[in-house]
């Protein structure tokens, strides 16, 4: 087993918790149905978005079952463990940075195969890591990941910009791919950690 299908499995079972454990606690009442299904739609939403859009099928989850099994013991793990994970939110905070920057680099590598342009596949490796917490927090009532003031997904477009750099410069795959997802790791815990964001848009008006 390839040790990048590993820490995509990780990065499943990160994004299936964190979508049960956002909607139970949003809503105490939530039933495992309900917390099951943002669950099983914020881990695979991203990568189904993705492939949907370049024409693949079929979808990831749909051709490797493996994935379906990961995200119902996620989801169970999360349901039994609920109140001692939420205690862990910094450590929850590392593993879903590590989720979206995974995914970001995979999503895009898989667009660059189906020959999509290099700009077009660093849009779909961003799509892979954020539209499933989107979707996640819709579900749930909340205001989407994406629009909110965190570095966020500029951190993977920041991240997939390095990766092809490093490929126009005939870096190894390898080096290429754990440098660019530390990259985005890095972005993504300094601008938690020191407040960081882009500029409104609305301090771009003139007065």
């Amino acid at each position: 087993m390839e040790i990048q299908y590993i820490l995509e499995l990780i990065g499943t079972v990160v994004f299936a918790m964190s979508g049960a454990l956002a909607a139970s606690e949003r809503d105490q009442e939530q039933d495992w149905f309900g917390a099951g299904f943002i669950g099983f739609v914020t881990a695979i939403g991203g990568g189904s978005l993705r492939d949907i859009m370049l024409g693949s099928y079929p979808l990831v989850w749909v051709q490797d079952v493996t994935l379906l099994y990961i995200i119902i013991a996620a989801i169970i793990f999360s349901g039994i463990f609920y109140k001692w994970l939420l205690r862990l939110r910094r450590t929850f905070l590392l593993f879903d940075t590590l989720g979206i920057a995974l995914f970001t680099i995979v999503g895009m590598e898989k667009a660059l195969s189906l020959g999509a342009s290099p700009e077009i596949a660093a849009i779909m490796g961003m799509f892979s890591a954020v539209m499933g917490g989107v979707i996640r927090d819709i579900l749930t009532n909340e205001v989407p990941v994406l629009f909110r003031q965190e570095f966020y997904a500029s951190a993977c477009l920041l991240g997939a910009a390095f990766y092809l750099g490093l490929e126009y410069l005939e870096v190894g795959r390898n080096i290429n791919f754990i440098s660019s997802v530390l990259l985005i790791i890095v972005m993504r815990l300094l601008a938690v950690k020191y407040n960081l964001s882009l500029p409104k848009f609305n301090r771009l008006r003139q007065p």
